[in-house]
């Protein structure tokens, strides 16, 4: 189930911040992987509590490294064209951690499909022509 929060003004350090984006509970299991130049420095699992278009909010194993690149993968809860399923990839940084769960900016993202069956065409032969000689 997906539900929107409306969060007008939380606390940071001690200071009002006011959100500029919606969040949006959704509740998946996420996978992570921290990156240390072209390396995995870090993996882990944990869920998402919940996702905006500028950050996601996920509990996490242990305390992550703030400032570090960081990749999440989750299953999208909604089918495409109601057959085939999907992951999301989130491609971020790490902004605010803790021992149970951190904040992840999004900087960019994309949509995978995860392969379906059903969600392939039929493939139809092409016709065949015979001629005969003679």
């Amino acid at each position: 189930m997906v539900t929107e929060t409306r969060e007008e003004q939380t606390i940071v350090n001690g200071q009002r911040e006011k959100r500029t984006k919606r969040r949006f509970e959704i509740a998946q299991e996420v996978r992570y992987k921290m990156l240390y130049g072209q390396r995995i420095a870090e993996t882990g699992s944990g869920k998402t509590l919940n996702i905006s278009s500028g950050g996601v909010w996920i509990t996490t194993e242990n305390m992550l490294t703030v400032g570090m690149p960081i990749e999440l993968s989750m299953v999208w809860p909604v089918l495409l064209n109601d057959c085939c399923p999907m992951k999301l990839m989130i491609y971020g940084c790490v902004i605010r951690s803790h021992e149970k769960g951190a904040a992840v900016s999004i900087e960019r993202y994309e949509f995978r499909t995860q392969g379906s069956r059903a969600f392939s065409q039929p493939v139809i032969p092409a016709p065949v022509e015979l001629r005969l000689h003679g």
